[in-house]
C-alpha cells in the first residue's frame, strides 16, 4: 500500500490558506490540491507491504516519543524546481523548533526504513504543496501571492500514517484515509 507520513495543520489553518487562495485559483494553469489533503510530509512510502505494518507503527509511535511538540505558522512559499520553471507550488511552514522537526521527519524515515520500507530520501524541506502543473512555468506572481500570506499559528503535536489511494478521490485525485496518529513526547 502506498502511504506517508505527516503533520497535518488543524481546520483553522487550512480554512485560513483556503480563504486566501480560492479567490486566486482561476487565474492560473495550475492543478490545485483540495484543503483537505494539505500536509506536510515527513517520510513518504511509496509501498508499504501488509506483514511490514505492525513493526512500522511500533517504530512510528516510539519516533513520535521521542520528539516535543512545536508551534508552526503556515506562511510565506514557493515553488519546485524553482520559480521561473515551476511545476510545483508550495506554501511555507514556520517553525518554533525546525531543528526539531527535521528530527522527526529523519525519525520518521529511520522508523520506516528499520521496518523493510524503502523510503524516498530527498532533502527535507517542510512544505505543503498547493498546486501542481504538467509543464514548467512562471510563478513568480504566486510566490509573491505566497511569501506575503501568515496563517495563524498553531500546535503541531501529533503526526499522521495516511494510506494514499491513487484515483479513488473527486475528480480521479488520490483519496487519504488517516490509518494512525501518534502524539508528539507522550
Amino acid at each position: 500500500m502506498r502511504m506517508f507520513v505527516a503533520a497535518v495543520p488543524p481546520v483553522e489553518a487550512l480554512e485560513d490558506l483556503e480563504e486566501v487562495l480560492s479567490v486566486r485559483r482561476e487565474a492560473a494553469a495550475f492543478r490545485w490540491t483540495v484543503p483537505d489533503q494539505w500536509h506536510i510530509t515527513l517520510a513518504f512510502l511509496a509501498d508499504v507491504p501488509d506483514r511490514a505494518y505492525d513493526d512500522l507503527v511500533e517504530r512510528l509511535t516510539r519516533a513520535a516519543r521521542k520528539r516535543h511538540p512545536m508551534r508552526a505558522t503556515i506562511a510565506g512559499g514557493g515553488a519546485f524546481p524553482n520559480v521561473g520553471r515551476a511545476k510545483v507550488l508550495w506554501s511555507g511552514v514556520e517553525l518554533d523548533d525546525a531543528e526539531e522537526l527535521r528530527r522527526l521527519a529523519t525519525g520518521c524515515r529511520a522508523a520506516a526504513s528499520k521496518a523493510g520500507i524503502e523510503v524516498a530520501g530527498e532533502r527535507f524541506k517542510p512544505h505543503i504543496t498547493i498546486a501542481r502543473t504538467g509543464h514548467p512555468i512562471e510563478s513568480t506572481p504566486w510566490v509573491r501571492v505566497l511569501d506575503s500570506y501568515r496563517g495563524p499559528t498553531y500546535d503541531l503535536d501529533e503526526i499522521s500514517l495516511i494510506a494514499s489511494h491513487l484515483g479513488e478521490g473527486p475528480r480521479k485525485r488520490p483519496r487519504y484515509e488517516v490509518l494512525e496518529t501518534f502524539p508528539l513526547g507522550a
